[in-house]
């Protein structure tokens, strides 16, 4: 694991606090999207098909503020939409600074070079750039030659000047454990502090719905890539337990609470990933108003096939604190790659049959 001691210190003191004032719901990260405008059009995004009037919107300096002192979250990442087009985004990434919330601005590096005379190192930023594999693998994810090579040598620049930086990677279909390690290989030499990873989640306004990963294919595909990183040091910007959890050896829920979403509609229920549940008009609100237990791995169809550490990062870090041996265990040992996975949560919602498939199958049979 690559995050900081100063910054898991942090966290695990605001967990503490929260625990010992009896806080059951508790925020760890705000999901910031200013902006939905981007400069690419990826096979995978479901943000970005918006009109023209809704891509346009921006939320300002004092909207940013007011939303992270409202819910209080020590960690804000900051997504879009590329937020480097924002105009107002150095201020408003200062504005968190100067609270002392630990940044990650997450940016697909195509205008890093241009804006990041904007910043100045901090511990507590960090430029989190999406990269989707090796240079081919990349450039077909975001639908454009040439755009691997660009990030990384906008990681270079970064890294040079002093910079935290670390590689946010989605996986899709048709990649293999050798091709994936692989390109890990290639993060550890761009001297990343660490990569943030996990099976593209099924956005239902993406494109391209074929490219996502089921949830089985999914904890084969990490087991066999963390076996063939036994000895290969990564660094990942991820607790040991979510990464055991990617393995198949956890049985987590997700906790939706634990990574809110304010863009540009407001609060968005339940979370960044899901559309067309609604939107909150305070933090509070969304707390309140949302019944979370309708929301989760067999508790909702939208979220059947769901490991996105938005969803279960938090559970991980809680499990962490209230089991640090277990947690302790997993870090030193690594994910487990064999035996059997751990069980999924039931599902509690109806299955909808289609009876005319299933009479045809019958008369086959």
């Amino acid at each position: 694991m690559s995050v900081p001691l100063r910054q898991q210190l942090s966290v695990g003191l605001y967990i503490l606090k929260n625990r010992l004032r009896g806080r059951y719901r508790y925020p760890l990260v705000l999901m910031l999207e200013p902006l939905f405008r981007c400069n690419l059009a990826c096979a995978g995004c479901g943000k970005i098909d918006y009109p023209d009037h809704i891509l346009n919107k921006r939320i300002g300096v004092e909207e940013a503020m007011s939303a992270v002192d409202e819910c209080g979250a020590p960690i804000v990442s900051i997504a879009g939409g590329e937020p480097l087009i924002h105009k107002e985004m150095p201020q408003i990434v200062e504005g968190f600074i100067q609270r002392r919330k630990y940044v990650y601005l997450c940016t697909n590096a195509l205008l890093l070079r241009k804006r990041i005379g904007d910043y100045s190192p901090s511990p507590y930023l960090t430029f989190s750039v999406h990269l989707d594999g090796n240079r081919d693998r990349h450039d077909a994810s975001v639908c454009r030659d040439g755009v691997f090579d660009k990030a990384v040598e906008a990681i270079d620049r970064a890294r040079g000047q002093g910079f935290r930086v670390t590689v946010n990677c989605t996986l899709f279909q048709g990649e293999s454990a050798g091709e994936i390690a692989r390109f890990f290989d290639e993060c550890m030499r761009l001297d990343v502090e660490g990569i943030t990873v996990a099976p593209g989640f099924g956005y239902e306004r993406a494109p391209q719905q074929d490219a996502f990963l089921g949830r089985t294919t999914s904890i084969e595909l990490f087991r066999e890539v963390f076996r063939l990183g036994k000895k290969r040091r990564w660094r990942f910007n991820h607790s040991a337990l979510y990464l055991d959890f990617l393995a198949g050896n956890q049985s987590y829920q997700c906790t939706a609470w634990g990574n809110p979403t304010r863009n540009v509609f407001g609060w968005q229920k339940p979370c960044y990933l899901l559309v067309g549940e609604g939107y909150a008009r305070s933090y509070e609100s969304l707390i309140d108003e949302v019944d979370w237990n309708k929301y989760g791995v067999g508790r909702n169809p939208k979220c059947a096939n769901c490991m996105v550490h938005s969803g279960f990062e938090p559970t991980a870090v809680n499990d962490a604190v209230s089991n640090p041996l277990k947690a302790l265990r997993a870090w030193f040992s690594g994910p487990r790659t064999e035996g059997p996975m751990a069980p999924a949560p039931p599902v509690s919602y109806a299955v909808e049959v289609n009876l005319s498939k299933v009479q045809s199958s019958r008369r086959v049979a």
